[in-house]
């Protein structure tokens, strides 16, 4: 696998920074996010780097469907109503660790949380 050495998520994914996973297969990983502002804020990481989703092959795509799919669901059953889903790419679109990551985010009907949309 290609990781970076001075990428925090490729040494999760190398076991070298203990993380307590929620999910796994194949090509990903779940954690929660650890500066989470909205409680249950998980990631969703590939095991492999990749910089962002532009660089990640596309052949990883349903894989990571189900991965998202499965985090979403037990983010349901811990008691949130809904999620969002989404995936920041490149500094100008907010993207902060340089390794490919998805955000799921537990919602509730009135948790005052303003996303675009």
């Amino acid at each position: 696998m290609t990781h970076k050495d001075d990428c925090i998520f490729c040494r999760i994914a190398k076991n070298e920074i203990p993380s307590e996973f929620l999910f796994e297969n194949d090509n990903f990983f779940a954690i929660l996010d650890k500066n989470q502002d909205i409680p249950g804020h998980a990631l969703i990481i590939s095991k492999q780097h990749y910089t962002n989703l532009i660089d990640m092959p596309t052949t990883l795509g349903t894989e990571m469907a189900s991965a998202i799919k499965e985090v979403s669901e037990k983010i349901l059953k811990n008691g949130a109503e809904g999620f969002n889903v989404f995936i920041n790419n490149f500094p100008a679109g907010g993207q902060v660790v340089m390794h490919v990551h998805i955000h799921v985010l537990p919602r509730k009907k009135d948790d005052d949380l303003k996303l675009i949309g």
